[in-house]
């Protein structure tokens, strides 16, 4: 379990995070969002103790990083893919990495396997592709099966079999009972993979939810409901707790039913339907209006909309 409680990191007058309070559970993949600039990655580097908090404390598994004994063991972490000696060969950076806690050669060699880098591991890291420094990175993570893995755009620069790798593996991580943080900017991808969402901006909290109730309030709910007969099937489906929009000439936005309700109200008065759907939007335009006022960044395209 990660507790991050309270936290604050001001650098001289800038504060980069601000009072942040979220648990990433165990069992569970949470998805940690946020545009550029929001504080994201100094949250994840106070976590595993490359920053201090000005204020605040974080906890993993109960204790601060630092007063683990052996911090591999308990959270496996891939921030930058290419911080490694780029002369050393995969095979050695793990190898060394596993004899600073203790951990056995044959665990370097199934970490290996479970990335794929079997064929490549007496290579030198500074020849590997973005793909392979991810694999590797992941290895590393994952080197001292710790209860708790935090990752920062594991899929990024991997092929399609990659991806699909990194999202059954997370998936299996939590299956496991394990706590599992995925960082990403891929918002198709998240909504794959995450079961619950922590969402930050200018390094406050905005959301600390499940991604279909993120969904969901950002559609704003009801249902479109195409039809010839707007005016006859409004006035059947009108009463308590019931909104109906006319948005075209043959279409109705109900809110307040269910669509197997007005289906059954129509098809009770010989009513056609050529549409019946819940309104949705995806998580990329969720957070997208989530985040809107947060954003540091912003293009003089996007200025001009």
């Amino acid at each position: 379990m990660i507790e991050v409680k309270q936290v604050s990191k001001r650098y001289g007058e800038k504060t980069v995070v601000d009072q942040l309070t979220f648990t990433a559970q165990p069992g569970q993949v949470t998805g940690f969002l946020g545009p550029n600039g929001a504080g994201k990655s100094t949250t994840m580097r106070m976590i595993v103790g490359l920053d201090t908090p000005t204020s605040g404390e974080v906890l993993v598994n109960g204790r601060r990083y630092a007063e683990h004994a052996a911090p591999l063991q308990e959270i496996g972490v891939l921030l930058d893919a290419k911080a490694v000696h780029p002369g050393r060969t995969a095979g050695n950076h793990l190898l060394a990495l596993a004899r600073t806690h203790g951990i056995p050669r044959r665990r370097v060699d199934e970490v290996i396997e479970l990335a794929g880098l079997t064929k490549v591991a007496g290579k030198r890291v500074g020849n590997f592709s973005l793909g392979m420094g991810q694999r590797l990175g992941i290895a590393a993570a994952l080197l001292g099966d710790p209860g708790v893995v935090m990752l920062d755009e594991p899929v990024n620069g991997l092929d399609p079999e990659g991806v699909l790798w990194v999202r059954h593996l997370l998936a299996r991580l939590a299956a496991e009972g394990r706590t599992v943080v995925l960082s990403s900017h891929l918002m198709s991808e998240t909504s794959l993979i995450a079961d619950h969402l922590v969402v930050i901006g200018r390094g406050k909290l905005l959301a600390d939810t499940s991604v279909e109730s993120l969904v969901a309030q950002a559609a704003g709910g009801g249902v479109t409901v195409g039809t010839t007969a707007t005016t006859l099937l409004g006035g059947l489906l009108a009463g308590p707790g019931v909104t109906i929009t006319r948005v075209a000439e043959e279409e109705l936005l109900v809110a307040g039913l269910e669509p197997r309700q007005i289906g059954v109200v129509a098809a009770e008065h010989g009513i056609p339907l050529f549409e019946l759907t819940p309104r949705t939007v995806s998580l990329e335009e969720a957070f997208m209006d989530l985040t809107r006022e947060s954003v540091e960044y912003v293009s003089h395209l996007e200025l001009a909309r």
